[in-house]
């Protein structure tokens, strides 16, 4: 599936095709800068590059390019390391809107026409100031187009573009966040209705996805980085010890471990709280209408998605079934590869890969 901020940005953007190497995707989060490169072999897709490169507290928050020189340095060495000079890019989740909408017509201009005639309903922002996709995802119950969109402030796309240029690196395409994930963890032709859980380092990721496709996506202001400091705080250890202390021990009851688990389960729970709200609204309020299945399963990635006995802790409250992600899932069989990157790490790369497959159509 093809999904980007916007047509016009695609289009008029996106540098000549033989400029760009393919199947190259970079994520630009609040822990700093990830990249891949994936190349066909005769197995199919496999991960060829990737590098990352780390950012301070406070230089990318809430979305938002803070410092940007260190932004450039973060993207121009992760990129130099992954020979990469164009890739598709990620926009933040926190500054996205989702939105769902009938809409008369049969093509998509007339439904983006239709759409435009009442954007600011949908979307909380100037209509002017506004960069928007959209994509059919079937129809209503009078059966008109139902259709999915995103929205973004124009100037949170044109500060990306801007640091990319300023960067020296070519923009194929932007996509939302949620779009890249999904497309990373659920396989092609994929129907279920799963919520993916994306645990970063200062916020947690969530969105529902029907047919790949995202229908509802939230970021919640916490993450892993409140574990550690949690752990920091019981033991009065230093930030990389405790990092290591949090993956080995994780949220798994072990004797003589009571009050430790007590200290992390005290962060974690508000996580998991959050996270339970969320799902309880979807499957109580969204599936009553009959326009949305409940959601069957749920998914966790990202840079602290590893933390020992996280899936069974959440599976106890949410009620389905809960797992780890897979990013190489739809990358040529296992069987005939052996990826570089480490199975705990490369949960990190989920929006990068998600972004690198879209040039697999």
């Amino acid at each position: 599936m093809a999904f980007a901020c916007s047509e016009h940005l695609r289009t008029a953007l996106a540098p000549p095709r033989y400029l760009a190497l393919p199947f190259s995707g970079i994520d630009l989060s609040t822990s700093g800068v990830k990249v891949v490169r994936l190349t066909e072999s005769t197995q199919g897709l496999v991960l060829s590059q990737y590098a990352q490169s780390r950012l301070s507290l406070g230089a990318f928050t809430d979305g938002e390019i803070v410092d940007r020189s260190a932004v450039v340095e973060a993207l121009a060495t992760a990129t130099r390391a992954a020979g990469i000079s164009a890739a598709n890019v990620a926009l933040p989740e926190s500054k996205s809107y989702l939105f769902e909408t009938a809409a008369k017509g049969t093509k998509k201009a007339e439904w983006r026409t239709a759409i435009e005639q009442h954007l600011d309903e949908l979307i909380p922002l100037p209509p002017p100031e506004t960069d928007f996709d959209i994509i059919n995802v079937g129809q209503n119950k009078q059966g008109d187009p139902l259709i999915a969109g995103v929205g973004f402030a124009r100037r949170i796309v044109d500060d990306t573009l801007s640091i990319f240029d300023q960067a020296n690196i070519g923009v194929r395409s932007l996509e939302g966040e949620p779009f890249a994930v999904a497309r990373a963890l659920l396989p092609a032709g994929d129907t279920s209705t799963t919520l993916i859980v994306d645990v970063g380092k200062t916020t947690t990721k969530l969105a529902i996805v029907a047919n790949r496709i995202p229908r509802f996506a939230t970021t919640i202001g916490i993450g892993g980085h409140a574990l550690t400091l949690a752990v920091q705080k019981h033991f009065g250890v230093t930030e990389a010890e405790a990092r290591k202390v949090k993956a080995e021990r994780g949220i798994v009851p072990a004797h003589g471990n009571e009050d430790y688990l007590a200290t992390m389960l005290s962060t974690v729970s508000a996580i998991r709280d959050e996270i339970s709200l969320r799902l309880q609204y979807w499957q109580e309020k969204e599936t009553l209408s009959g326009a949305h299945e409940p959601v069957s399963h749920a998914i966790l990635v990202g840079g602290n998605a590893s933390v020992r006995g996280l899936p069974e802790y959440l599976e106890g409250s949410l009620r389905i079934p809960v797992t780890a992600g897979d990013v190489f899932i739809n990358l040529a069989s296992r069987d005939t590869w052996i990826p570089q990157l480490d199975y705990t790490e490369s949960l990190a790369y989920a929006t990068a890969i998600g972004l690198a497959l879209r040039d697999n159509v």
